[in-house]
């Protein structure tokens, strides 16, 4: 808030009420956010696999419903759309005041913005009126109430106890239910760590710190902390799951060090279920495991989408002060429904809806937006990048290349605005920037073929696991991220696998048939012929060879028959977020 925009006096009571009430419309948020995390444990020690993913699902739409309750709670007590500029400029002080001993308040600024925003018409507020940065610090906030949780636990083992207190460790979450022979785990991750830190010196120092809450997701729920000697740090989680056939739980695999801690966090896997009290706090303890992974994507990791996208615009705001490239067209085939653009220097695209597509697309905005939707509520499996949508973006129109300006004005133009100096687009999906699986191919070594097409056939087995059928199954719509990993990433055509029919091609009836170039037998909406894949996906030699070693099942419709018949059964299938080499025996 600027100088001449800051109230000498409070003055009008109604803006105290409308601070207070836009509080208690956070504080309810919170509180049902936190509740159904919190329910989470009781999933996992019943085995409730398919009331956990919908807890996940449902949980995303929290936000969005309190927003518009907060919205009209105020506009039906206090007209508050009509109310003038310096009452609002009361309201935002006396909110920043009510933060002063809150334990979320980076999360009830963004609250506050989201209401803003909602009921303010855009060209009447301004950064006056909300959060542009933090008012409230972060740091150091803590439960002091006796009764409170820390956000997380140190344990001090010496080389003799280091056994127990690992054991100490799991039995200190109170898991309803027995392990299946917990001594034999705790020995198996003794021997991971032993493996893991190898000869050192003991430091006065050694300690585990473990944080407070399990992390639920899906059929896991994953002990996370690090241990800590000297200035050595090493992160470390644990997976435990539960035995179907008796409900036993078991310790998985052993993950240490920053790079296991990222793929756990990936972008492209759903949100974990945490029950926590002082948010911030966990992300500053993952932070420091993972330095390279941005706040943004931690807080979305939570489950805190919403302050997710807040801080990453703050973000991408303050990199486009402090950088000169321009905005292009993004590398790679464009595509038919979606405009994609980048700026080089950003690790991220932007992905428009045309206004019209080509005849063999037979879509809408509206059915693309309940594409990408699903993905978001889904369960994405390490699979499926994560986008951010946003509505209303101004971008600095001499950033933009002429080329681009140009596609985008014929490709959207009832999606531009222009505003002054600036660019508005009215709806875009951000989206972390990966290698198109085309173009990675194009200038692979034999080996990095071999690697990629097997982990495109995984990406594909994982998505099929997860009731998801990809449609265009085109190896320019998946991409490589920097571990390696396959990731899919155009939803204009997905559908569940549970509503899709997977054909074998009949046999031709006379040699008319045999002959024709054309499809000469029926094809209902959502029927599938997976032997037709390969034409359009094994057109190289080298990628052919490797793909019917390792997956031509991918081809054979009763491979996805079987898929689909367990789905429909009510099966939710294993997909681990670390290589099945990292298991330890079977629990």
């Amino acid at each position: 808030m600027t100088a001449a925009a800051f109230p000498p006096k409070l003055t009008d009571p109604r803006a105290f009420e409308i601070a207070l009430a836009l509080l208690e419309g956070f504080n309810r948020h919170y509180r049902l956010f936190r509740a159904t995390s919190a329910e989470a444990k009781g999933r996992f020690e019943r085995g409730d696999w398919q009331g956990q993913q919908r807890a996940q699902a449902l949980r995303i739409e929290f936000y969005d419903t309190r927003v518009a309750e907060a919205s009209v709670l105020l506009e039906r007590r206090f007209a508050a759309s009509a109310l003038p500029m310096a009452v609002w400029q009361q309201v935002k002080l006396h909110y920043i005041g009510l933060l002063t001993n809150h334990l979320q308040p980076e999360l009830a600024e963004t609250f506050f913005n989201s209401v803003c925003t909602r009921i303010l018409h855009h060209a009447y507020f301004h950064n006056d009126f909300i959060f542009v940065r933090p008012a409230v610090s972060t740091e150091y906030i803590e439960n002091d109430e006796p009764a409170a949780l820390p956000t997380y636990r140190a344990y001090y083992p010496t080389p003799d106890t280091l056994r127990d207190t690992i054991r100490r460790v799991i039995t200190n979450f109170q898991l309803g239910g027995e392990f299946v022979d917990l001594d034999r785990d705790v020995d198996r991750v003794l021997a991971a760590v032993q493996r893991q830190l190898g000869e050192f010196r003991w430091r006065a120092n050694f300690q585990l710190q473990v944080l407070s809450s399990l992390f639920y997701r899906n059929k896991g729920a994953y002990v996370v902390g690090k241990i800590i000697n000297g200035f050595t740090e090493t992160p470390f989680a644990l997976p435990i799951l539960r035995r179907d056939r008796d409900g036993g739980f078991f310790i998985d695999a052993a993950l240490f060090g920053e790079d296991d801690l990222l793929m756990l966090f990936s972008f492209a896997r759903a949100y974990f279920l945490v029950d926590m009290e002082v948010p911030s706090a966990y992300v500053q303890f993952l932070r420091s495991m993972m330095p390279r992974k941005p706040r943004s994507e931690i807080y979305s990791a939570l489950g805190l989408q919403k302050q997710g996208k807040n801080l990453f615009y703050r973000d991408f705001l303050y990199h486009l002060k402090h950088s000169s490239d321009r905005f292009r067209i993004a590398p790679g085939i464009k595509g038919m429904v979606m405009l994609v653009f980048d700026l080089p220097s950003w690790p991220f695209v932007f992905k428009v809806i045309k206004d019209f597509y080509p005849p063999q697309k037979d879509t809408s905005r509206e059915l693309i937006q309940s594409k990408y939707l699903l993905v978001k509520t889904h369960d994405r499996v390490g699979r499926m990048a994560d986008t951010l949508e946003y509505t209303r973006v101004a971008f600095p129109r001499h950033r933009f290349e002429p080329e681009l300006l140009a596609e985008l004005k014929h490709f959207c133009p009832s999606l531009l605005q222009e505003n002054g100096d600036d660019l508005v687009i009215k709806h875009v999906y951000i989206e972390r920037r990966m290698v198109p699986l085309n173009i990675y191919l194009r200038d692979a070594t034999p080996e990095q073929v071999e690697r990629v097409v097997i982990e495109y056939g995984n990406a594909i087995k994982d998505l099929v696991a997860a009731n998801i059928f990809p449609g265009d199954m085109l190896w320019k719509n998946f991409g490589v991220t920097r571990h390696g990993k396959v990731v899919f990433y155009d939803y204009d055509e997905i559908e569940y696998l549970s509503d899709c029919n997977f054909r074998r091609v009949p046999e031709p009836r006379n040699e008319e048939e045999e002959m024709s170039g054309e499809v000469w037998w029926s094809v209902a909406p959502r029927d599938v012929f997976p032997e037709t894949f390969g034409p359009f996906l094994l057109g190289n030699p080298k990628v052919r060879e490797v793909f019917l070693r390792h997956h031509a099942e991918l081809l054979d419709a009763e491979f996805w028959n079987a898929r689909k018949r367990r789905i429909l059964a009510g099966h939710v299938h294993d997909v681990f977020p670390y290589d099945v080499a990292r298991r330890f025996a079977a629990g």
